[in-house]
């Protein structure tokens, strides 16, 4: 077979399984800010393949310098057509991101924060040696780099040097064997694979602008071909020369056995938010945002415990860390330990001052703590940092609940469902303060729009239920009564209040039926055990009547 058309197929084979290995191992957007319009190096490095698409059709078509003045055919044509879709390229990139460039923080690249160029220089370098062994054995592979997962090069004395000088011995060895061979095949091979290897690369090397990544596993895509190339290229060279042919061939397929497994491994890893936050642990035990991760996937399923240790490291890690603050923060407040919760939540806002959440959450607590004034002012600063926040518009309708601020409180939940219609509970906290205060009126035109609104909301119904009872409107309360039931029938309180609505309405079997089905869900029910004594007490008077 041709060495050309063996080439050919080997580069396919490999390009394709290079695809299918990094399209699983790339890195992710997971539990950071990220958008689909920010900056990205890999379209930079797309725009540059179309540079060294130019050079593909150089290489093939010149061997010499004569052949560089040869017209052919299609030629030009295909050369402005790809400056042409990379000029679009740029355009509508720069038009969607803007005229400015992303700002990264320290822990997104540190490296590039350093105040020395030696510094920056050597650990750039190693960041290069890394992308390499990853592209060459795709072993050590995390979602996430950042966050001291790679610890800074500092001195001379650090052994990781020694990457660096292994990286440069063999590109530079490969450089040699593409500049000065004699045979203008292995030249032209060898030169386009170096530039597949290395031009899509230059967007994410720090050297034109800085990134906002330590590695990226998914920067190794297009080099993934220069790579292939070389591994093609090796392949037939050594079939030439080597007397045991089926030997080499053997292993050429356990390479692509040994990446083929390696592929199904990780993207098993993928199939699930804690199997791929955990396989990151053995790879960057250092990183806070994969315990800040692992801490978040646990605290979801419900298992606080072991997500507050996750959530320690995570901050232990990196002091800074606010949403490893803030999330931990919030888990203390739940168990009631109030006062780490506030030490934790306040250093948090101190670190980032526009950080609304955290200002919520510290309200929250405060309002715990009963240090009212202070509540109310982190709720506002919160607010004043996100203009549209329901969630703490309806906390603070909570502290003027408290503090019997009926109106700002009705005010406040009614600014959270302005801005959020769904707002069930601050629909429902309406309803009942305007039922708690007597105007029965005003309470039934608020539920009504809210079921409007959330007309499967079977909290609405028993509100609005208790309403419509108390205003002797029997039939509409029972209806409502009756379709919150059958949504959640488990509910002894719906129970006992339709046993209530019977016992004012008259209907005293009825209301024993549901008195004794709230009683059975929920036996400490004291409101509804005294309810149900007086309705007994005037069953047996009735008896005693019906007797006589």
């Amino acid at each position: 077979m041709c060495p050309k058309v063996l080439s050919t197929m080997f580069l396919f084979a490999f390009a394709k399984l290079a695809a299918g290995k990094s399209g699983m191992c790339s890195s992710t957007t997971i539990s950071f800010p990220a958008t689909l319009f920010s900056f990205h190096p890999i379209c930079l490095a797309g725009i540059a393949f179309l540079g060294e698409k130019h050079s593909y059709d150089l290489t093939c078509f010149s061997s010499s310098l004569q052949s560089l003045v040869v017209f052919r055919k299609g030629l030009l044509l295909r050369m402005t057509l790809l400056l042409a879709g990379g000029a679009a390229m740029l355009y509508v990139r720069w038009r969607i991101m803007g005229t400015g460039p992303p700002a990264f923080t320290e822990v997104d690249n540190p490296a590039s924060f350093a105040d020395s160029l030696f510094v920056r220089a050597i650990n750039y370098n190693y960041y290069y040696s890394l992308n390499a062994w990853l592209l060459l054995c795709p072993w050590w592979l995390c979602f996430d780099w950042s966050m001291g997962c790679v610890p800074l090069i500092k001195s001379v004395g650090d052994c990781r040097i020694i990457a660096l000088a292994v990286l440069w011995f063999c590109l530079i060895a490969l450089m040699c064997q593409a500049l000065c061979s004699k045979d203008s095949q292995k030249r032209r091979i060898l030169t386009l694979a170096l530039g597949f290897l290395i031009i899509p690369f230059l967007p994410a090397s720090n050297l034109f602008f800085r990134v906002g990544f330590v590695i990226a596993e998914r920067v190794n895509y297009l080099p993934s071909i220069g790579y292939c190339m070389l591994i093609t290229y090796g392949f037939s060279l050594l079939s030439k020369q080597a007397k045991k042919k089926k030997l080499l061939v053997a292993a050429l397929l356990g390479l692509l056995l040994i990446n083929v497994w390696r592929c199904i491994v990780r993207s098993n890893q993928w199939r699930s938010e804690e199997q791929l936050f955990r396989s990151a642990l053995s790879v960057c035990p250092l990183n806070a945002k994969v315990h800040y991760n692992v801490g978040k996937n646990l605290a979801d399923k419900g298992n606080q415990t072991a997500a507050i240790n996750y959530y320690r490291e995570a901050v232990r890690l990196n002091p800074k860390y606010v949403h490893a603050m803030n999330n931990l923060g919030n888990i203390l407040k739940e168990r009631n330990e109030l006062q780490e919760a506030e030490e934790l939540l306040s250093l948090a806002v101190q670190i980032q001052p526009d950080f609304a959440a955290a200002w919520m959450n510290l309200g929250i607590v405060q309002n715990s703590l009963r240090r009212y004034e202070e509540a109310e002012q982190s709720y506002w600063t919160a607010i004043r940092h996100r203009k549209k926040y329901p969630d703490c518009y309806y906390n603070l309708g909570r502290l003027y609940a408290d503090l019997n601020r009926h109106v700002d409180a009705l005010n406040a939940w009614r600014n959270a469902t302005v801005l959020k219609p769904q707002h069930s509970l601050a629909w429902n906290n309406m309803i009942i303060l305007l039922d708690n205060t007597g105007n029965l009126a005003q309470a039934e035109a608020v539920g009504r729009e809210a079921l409007e609104l959330i007309p499967n909301d079977h909290s609405l119904m028993f509100s609005l239920a208790n309403v419509l009872g108390k205003s002797q409107k029997y039939k509409e309360s029972e209806a409502l009564f009756h379709k919150a039931i059958k949504a959640n029938p488990t509910a002894a309180s719906y129970h006992g209040n339709l046993a209530v609505l019977y016992h004012r309405w008259g209907n005293l079997d009825l209301a024993k039926k549901h008195y004794d089905v709230s009683l059975k869900l929920d036996p400490t029910a004291a409101g509804t055990r005294e309810n149900y004594s007086l309705l007994k007490r005037k069953l047996d008077q009735l008896q005693k009547k019906s007797d006589l």
